[in-house]
């Protein structure tokens, strides 16, 4: 059932204020009590998603036009529905916010290394990316060409956070990951069960990824656009590799880049018609 609201104010609806100030969102999402939490998912299509995913939904908001975008799908959903004018939504997030929808899950406890890397045979691993919107990115390659699972760095950041689900395009919430506070550690467990670490980088005497063969269980390395992978990141690598540029460019954003690199290194594993073997 559908409950109108029309105070901003109203209690019922607070998961969604201040939706654009990230401190804010931190604060009321990351609870510093050390509860789970929750996050928020915005727009028709990433609602539908997290609707079909293992995330228990908390509530939805939604103007007239997300109702009529969502309405099948929410027939069946447990959680309270609020439907708001353009105006009291507009004024509860913040600003103006076009999509028609929102929705508010619970986190669920990250899994282990150990369950992450599974019987997965490909991996991404994530150092230092704090742009949310790279983040999501690179979640949305991460599905994109059948990996595994992603492993995140203490300092990347959080892939649950609003834009990054958003330009994940709901990838997020289906691809498995979980975030490690000792890299360096977690880096070497990958290479001692078979994983070849293969760190991407602009270096120019890495081979290109189009040289490098596909063989085994690999996790690709991918770092921050300005300070890149670490040291011991490298270090940790098997393999150096990087993608061949026009003279005078040195880098690609790193989600491009790694869609790049993904699609190289895993396209053996996905015939043309797109069909995983």
């Amino acid at each position: 059932m559908t409950a109108v609201i029309d105070d901003p104010a109203d209690e019922r609806v607070a998961e969604f204020v201040r939706l654009i100030e990230p401190g804010a969102r931190r604060r009321l999402e990351r609870p510093s009590d050390g509860g789970d939490g929750y996050f928020v998912a915005e727009g028709p299509a990433v609602v539908r998603h997290l609707l079909r995913s293992p995330y228990r939904v908390r509530s939805v908001l939604v103007t007239d036009r997300g109702l009529r975008a969502l309405e099948p799908d929410l027939a069946a959903v447990a959680a309270p529905v609020y439907r708001v004018t353009q105006a009291v939504m507009d004024a509860i997030c913040g600003f103006h916010f076009h999509r028609g929808a929102l929705a508010s899950a619970d986190r669920r406890p990250l899994p282990s290394l150990a369950d992450v890397v599974g019987d997965a045979d490909s991996l991404l691993l994530v150092e230092g990316v704090n742009d949310h919107e790279n983040l999501g990115a690179l979640f949305r390659n991460a599905a994109a060409f059948g990996v595994g699972g992603v492993v995140l760095d203490p300092t990347a950041a959080d892939p649950l956070y609003r834009r990054s689900v958003r330009v994940s395009m709901g990838q997020v919430l289906r691809v498995a990951f979980t975030r490690v506070v000792d890299w360096p550690a977690a880096l070497a467990t990958l290479g001692s069960v078979g994983f070849e670490l293969l760190a991407l980088t602009p270096a120019a005497d890495a081979p290109d990824v189009r040289t490098v063969g596909r063989r085994g269980r690999r996790a690709l390395l991918v770092g921050s656009e300005g300070a890149g992978l670490s040291p011991e990141a490298l270090a940790a690598a098997d393999l150096r590799v990087r993608i061949a540029m026009a003279p005078g460019v040195d880098s690609l954003n790193v989600a491009t880049a790694a869609a790049i690199a993904l699609h190289t290194l895993l396209a053996p594993g996905i015939p043309p018609d797109g069909r995983p073997v």
